[in-house]
C-alpha cells in the first residue's frame, strides 16, 4: 500500500503514528479485508487492537451488514454459550423466550471476539464447529442452525503457552490464526509516543476548554524512556491527568515523573538470585524430604485402610462360613453367596488384599521421615508446635513420630 492510501486510512479512523509495526498491521488488515479469512490480532493490553477488526469490516463486502464487538472475558462462563449461540425457551432458569445469539443476529456480518483466549473449553469446541462448517446448536436445542459470519479475534494471551497448559484448543488456534496481525507495544513505537500525547492533550483542551499542555525536551526524553506497560491506554490516562491537575501548561521532566509510576522498569524480566550455592541445594533437599515425608504418610493411611478392609473380610467370612462350601468361604451378599462364581471370587479378593497389605519396606522412607523430624526440631529449637506447623502435621502426629523414631530418648 502506498503512503497516500495509508494516510487516508489513518485520518478516517483517527490513527496516530508512523512506526513500521503499526503501518504493517494496517497494511495486512486492508489486504485481508476483501476475503473471508479468519484473522487473529495479537498484542498487549491497551495497544489498540480493537481498531483493526473495524477496518477489516468497513473495507470488506460485508460492510453494509451488522458488526458486533464482543469481549469474551466480560461474559460469565455460565451464560457465554447462550450469548454467542442463543438458547431455546425454557432451556435454563430465566430463559422465558428464544434467543438467536450473536451468531444468529450477525448472519452475513462480522463478529469481533476480543480476549478470545478467555473462552471456556466447551465454548471453544462450539466456536470451532462454526468456523469449520458454519453450523451450531442453540443451548437447550436440537436443531442445527446455519450462519455465515466473518470472525476476527484478538488476544493478549500467550497462545502457545495456553495451548501447552491445556487452556486453549490447538485446532481452534490454527483456525483463528489464518491471518495473524501483530500490534506493536507503545514502548517500541518511538516518536509515536509524543504524537499520541499531542493528540490526547488537544482532545482534552477542546473538550473541557482548557489551555493545551506541551512538553519540554527533558519531558519528552522521560516519556520516550518509560516502558509504558499499559500502552496507549496508559498514555491517554496520564495525559488527561496532566491536563487537569498541572498548574503549569508547559510540562517539564520533573512534572512528568510525578505522574509516571515509580516502577519505570516494571517491564524488565525478574532476576533470579544465584547467591549461596550450598544453601540452594540445601533448600531443594528440604523440599524433597518434605515430599517424601508426606508420601510416607499417604502410604501409612493406605495400609491402615487395607487393614480395616481385612478385618471386614474376616468378619464377613465368620458370618458366611456355615453357608459356604469347604475351602471357599464366601464374602458376597446373601443373594450371591451360593453361586459358584461368588465362591471362586472370595479367595481371589483375599489374595489381592493380602498382596496390597504386604507392602515392601524397600522404599526406606523411615530414615527420610526421621531426618525430616530431626531437622524440623533443630530449626525450631526443639519447639514441637513450631516443628509440626513447618512439617504440615498436627502436634499429636508429630508426638507419635517422635516416639516412633525414638527421638524422645535422645539427650
Amino acid at each position: 500500500m502506498n503512503t497516500t492510501e495509508l494516510q487516508k486510512v489513518k485520518q478516517r479512523y483517527n490513527i496516530v503514528g508512523n512506526c513500521d509495526g503499526l503501518n504493517r498491521a494496517l497494511d495486512v488488515a486492508l489486504q485481508v479485508a476483501p476475503t473471508d479469512l479468519s484473522v487473529l490480532i495479537v498484542g498487549e493490553s491497551g495497544v489498540g487492537k480493537e481498531i483493526i477488526p473495524r477496518i477489516i469490516h468497513d473495507n470488506s463486502p460485508r460492510r453494509r451488514e451488522k458488526y458486533f464487538a464482543i469481549n469474551c472475558g466480560s461474559i460469565p462462563e455460565g451464560t457465554i454459550d447462550s450469548e454467542l449461540f442463543g438458547h431455546e425457551k425454557g432451556s435454563f432458569t430465566g430463559a422465558i423466550g428464544e434467543s438467536e445469539g450473536y451468531f444468529g443476529v450477525a448472519n452475513k456480518g462480522t463478529i469481533f471476539l476480543d480476549e478470545v483466549g478467555e473462552l471456556p473449553l466447551a465454548t471453544q469446541a462450539r466456536l470451532l464447529r462454526v468456523l469449520e462448517t458454519g453450523e451450531y446448536i442453540r443451548v437447550g436445542g436440537q436443531k442445527i442452525m446455519k450462519t455465515d459470519v466473518r470472525i476476527v479475534a484478538a488476544t493478549n494471551v500467550n497462545m502457545r503457552k495456553a495451548i501447552s497448559e491445556g487452556r486453549f484448543r490447538e485446532d481452534l488456534y490454527y483456525r483463528l490464526n489464518t491471518i495473524p496481525i501483530q500490534m506493536p507495544p507503545l514502548r517500541s513505537r518511538g516518536e509515536d509516543i509524543i504524537l499520541l500525547f499531542r493528540l490526547f492533550a488537544m482532545q482534552m483542551a477542546e473538550k473541557y476548554h482548557l489551555p493545551k499542555i506541551t512538553l519540554t525536551d527533558e519531558a519528552k526524553s522521560v516519556m520516550l524512556k518509560y516502558k509504558w506497560p499499559g500502552n496507549v491506554r496508559q498514555l491517554k490516562n496520564i495525559t488527561e491527568q496532566m491536563s487537569v491537575l498541572s498548574g503549569n501548561r508547559e510540562i517539564d521532566g520533573e512534572a512528568v515523573r510525578k505522574f509516571i509510576p515509580e516502577d519505570a522498569e516494571s517491564m524488565q524480566l525478574a532476576t533470579i538470585s544465584t547467591g549461596g550455592g550450598p544453601h540452594s541445594f540445601e533448600s531443594e533437599r528440604e523440599i524433597l524430604y518434605k515430599i517424601l515425608y508426606e508420601l510416607r504418610g499417604n502410604v501409612s493411611d493406605l495400609r491402615r485402610e487395607m487393614n480395616n478392609l481385612r478385618k471386614q473380610i474376616g468378619a464377613a467370612q465368620d458370618n458366611q462360613m456355615p453357608r459356604a462350601e469347604a475351602g471357599y468361604p464366601s464374602i458376597i451378599s446373601d443373594g450371591q453367596a451360593g453361586t459358584p462364581s461368588a465362591q471362586r471370587a472370595a479367595p481371589i479378593v483375599q489374595d489381592a488384599v493380602a498382596e496390597e497389605i504386604s507392602e515392601p519396606e524397600c522404599l526406606n522412607l523411615e530414615d527420610v521421615g526421621r531426618q525430616m523430624v530431626e531437622r524440623a526440631l533443630e530449626r525450631n529449637g526443639g519447639n514441637r508446635k513450631k516443628a509440626a506447623k513447618e512439617l504440615g502435621i498436627s502436634d499429636r502426629t508429630l508426638y507419635r513420630r517422635i516416639k516412633q523414631y525414638g527421638l524422645d530418648k535422645q539427650n
